[in-house]
Parts: C-alpha cells; structure tokens; sequence
C-alpha cells in the first residue's frame, strides 16, 4: 500500500501457465496489495498453477468471452477490492513486473492518472523480439493516430498499464469490444475526458511463450483502431455521437 492507496495487480489469463509463475514472483511486495487473475477459458493448467502459487483472487470464465471481455472481469472485480490503483499486467511475461513500483508511485504522487509502460520509447522493441511487421504496423498506426486524435503517445498497443481508479469510473468500459480492439477504445475514452498519459520505457521480450494473435485478427485490429480514431475525431468536433464516448452507467 503506498500512502494508503490500495494497489490490485490485474492478471488477464490465457494459457499462461508456463509464464505465471515467473511473472508472479517478480511481482513487487510492496507496493503491490493483491494480485487478481481472471482465466479467460483456458485449455491448459493456467488455474491449477495459480492455486499452486498461491493466488487468492481467481476469476474463471466458463467460456473465452475475449481479450476485451477479460479485462472488464479484471477492472469490475478490482474495483470492487476497492483498489485505488490498478496495473494490468499480461501473465505472459512479456512485459516485466519491475516496472509496477515506478508506475503505481506516478499515480500515487498525483503526478498523472494513467501510465503506459511503452515499448517503442528507446531502442529495444526489434532487439528484444518484437516481430518487425508488428513493429512497422504500430508505427504507422500510432502515427495515424496521433495525426487525427491530436496526441503525442509512443504508442497506442501496449497491454502494461496503470490507472487510478477514478479513470475507470468515469470510462464506459462495458461499451467497449470485448475482443483487442478494447485496448485501443479505452484509450480514447480516456483521452476524450482530457486525462493525460504517462509513459515509461518499457523493455520488450518476446518468444514462444509470449501471447500473440494471428496476421487476420491483426489486421482486423488496425481497422478497428482506425474506425475508433475517426469515431473520437467526430465526436470531439461534436458531428456524431458513439455509445463509446457516453457517460459510464
């Protein structure tokens, strides 16, 4: 607990059970309070090994709902732990829990409510396995993006971040896809509220036991992050309205 903010790590699951035990022991204690991981129907022992490692606060959909699905699971559950910080942490290890102090104090200092841990910041992304055409297409993207939402991110795809709780109350999440698209909607709606945005370099590791979608469901995210670029652009000149953008509840 830092300053008496409750810190909930957030764990959305899917066949991660050759990566959870390393994640889960370089998981910082303190400053983190509880450790909530929500199974996205998993085929192989992702549950059993959190048992194993001792996690209390385990979620298990009965069916794979999606990527999108999951977090919503981890954010409800995590606010109802009455957490004051929130980190979402891929159980992959893809992304290191070292970064979880750094991140959490940002929030706690009121120095900003959200903190993105970006693996485009620095030089490391290609050198630690990032594949070059995830590489390209998150460049291109997030220029395209920063161009038609008057932003200035690293990057708009990173699955390492944190939010202060009020973030989460004020965002309409359970309007959002419930497939990867969801990533990049959260951010727009965090942004079309004016909450600002850190970032931190995040070291990047990819291998075969890193979580990865296929080229189609790629592809079929860079429409839809374009769709939700142009989605925000219209309604923050005031021409359309998107459910998206709507007050929460």
């Amino acid at each position: 607990m830092i300053d008496q903010q409750k810190v909930v790590v957030v764990l959305p699951a899917y066949n991660a059970e050759k990566t959870l035990k390393k994640t889960v022991e370089e998981i910082p204690v303190p400053p983190v309070d509880e450790i909530l991981l929500v199974d996205d129907a998993s085929d192989d022992n992702t549950i059993k090994k959190a048992k194993e490692l001792g996690l209390k606060h385990i979620i298990s959909h009965k069916k794979n709902k999606g990527y999108g699905a999951n977090q919503k699971s981890c954010y409800q559950k995590a606010l109802d732990m009455d957490a004051d910080i929130i980190i979402m942490l891929h159980p992959d290890y893809q992304y290191t829990p070292r970064l979880i102090s750094p991140m959490s104090h940002i929030i706690s200092a009121g120095i900003y409510p959200v903190v993105m841990g970006s693996r485009i910041l620095g030089k490391g992304a290609i050198r630690g396995g990032m594949p070059v055409y995830k590489y390209y297409a998150n460049r291109l993207l997030t220029f395209f993006q920063n161009l038609i939402m008057n932003q200035k991110l690293s990057e708009y795809h990173s699955g390492y971040r944190a939010f202060h709780r009020n973030v989460l109350e004020n965002i309409n999440l359970q309007a959002n896809s419930d497939d990867f698209v969801f990533d990049n909607q959260m951010l727009a709606q965090i942004l079309i509220r004016d909450y600002e945005i850190a970032e931190i370099t995040c070291p990047t590791r990819y291998d075969k036991t890193s979580s990865s979608i296929s080229f189609l469901r790629s592809l079929r995210y860079g429409v839809g992050v374009i769709k939700t670029s142009f989605q925000y652009r219209l309604h923050k000149w005031g021409l359309a309205s998107f459910k998206i953008f709507k007050a929460n509840g």
